[in-house]
């Protein structure tokens, strides 16, 4: 019954918002569970019967089975964006999901690795391999530019402008940004572009792709998160990794070194500075050093 405004709204999130597919299947799954419950409780009804009522018992229904709270929050962010397209559409006259509020979520901050603990990692790289060339551009990259891990698995050779420091990103829907990168970073890009990807052969597609695995394509993502897992294993680091404690760490050290929070958001490709303000975890003793420094009532 809802699968012509699902097929709309498919069509709207791709061509209006330019998200990627996996965002667009994210969105339409929370539509799914919206119906999911509609069938369930027999409130077989069109999206425009639907009411504020009708979301506040399905959000309860989603918690009884066990979803999170953060989960619930972001489903519910899917269904504010339907019903967003509902009214531009003029498929409903009225937003149900407007007055409706989110269940409370904590703030889990990631683990940050300290720049020590990062140059551990990167020195646990074997470079005596092919591999381990890739490897050390790749983490050298990741931590000098705070890119995600799917914009360094697409990352461009025509986006490289190492001559000038910069080098150009794909971020989230599509949006591309220019983004500084350090000497180090740079060093280690062009000796694996120039000494070990030259003997590579490119699968048709993927010439311009300049991180390649063994059978000439990009990385996986998750490929890039067994590296930097068995890595930091082997550095002896026990705290929580992934690819994004990269990203993680490069904002937080920019922040604790006095960077300003908008270039930081423009770095990481942020569309709102809130989301910036979550990435950017500052210890106890920077605040207190911070105010001290800065504060006219702590210099009496």
């Amino acid at each position: 019954m809802w699968d012509a405004y699902k097929k709309g709204y498919k069509a709207w999130l791709r061509l209006e918002k330019s998200l990627s597919e996996n965002s667009v299947e994210a969105y339409l799954r929370d539509v799914d569970k919206l119906t999911e419950y509609l069938q369930a409780s027999n409130q077989l009804i069109q999206p425009a019967d639907v009411t504020l009522q009708h979301l506040q018992h399905w959000v309860k229904w989603v918690g009884e089975l066990g979803m999170t709270a953060t989960s619930q929050a972001r489903m519910l962010s899917g269904i504010r964006s339907f019903y967003k397209y509902c009214l531009i559409e003029q498929i409903v006259k009225t937003d149900p999901a407007l007055l409706i509020e989110a269940p409370k979520t904590r703030r889990k901050l990631p683990d940050v690795l300290s720049f020590e603990e990062i140059e551990s990692v990167i020195a646990e790289i074997d470079q005596s391999k092919p591999e381990g060339g890739r490897n050390k551009a790749i983490l050298e990259t990741m931590y000098s530019c705070g890119l995600r891990v799917s914009e360094v698995v697409n990352l461009k050779i025509s986006g490289l402008y190492l001559d000038v420091g910069f080098i150009r990103v794909i971020g989230k829907g599509d949006k591309e940004r220019l983004i500084p990168i350090g000497r180090e970073a740079s060093k280690y890009i062009r000796i694996y572009k120039e000494d070990i990807r030259v003997h590579q052969q490119p699968v048709n597609g993927f010439e311009d792709i300049l991180f390649l695995n063994r059978n000439g394509r990009n990385l996986s993502r998750v490929m890039i998160f067994y590296i930097i897992k068995d890595l930091a294993n082997k550095a002896g680091i026990t705290k929580h990794i992934s690819p994004h404690t990269f990203r993680h760490s490069f904002a937080t050290h920019l922040v604790e070194g006095g960077a300003d929070l908008r270039a930081v958001q423009e770095m990481l490709g942020h569309e709102s500075i809130t989301t910036t303000e979550i990435y950017t975890h500052l210890d106890r003793d920077f605040l207190r050093d911070t105010l001290q420094r800065f504060h006219p009532a702590y210099k009496k």
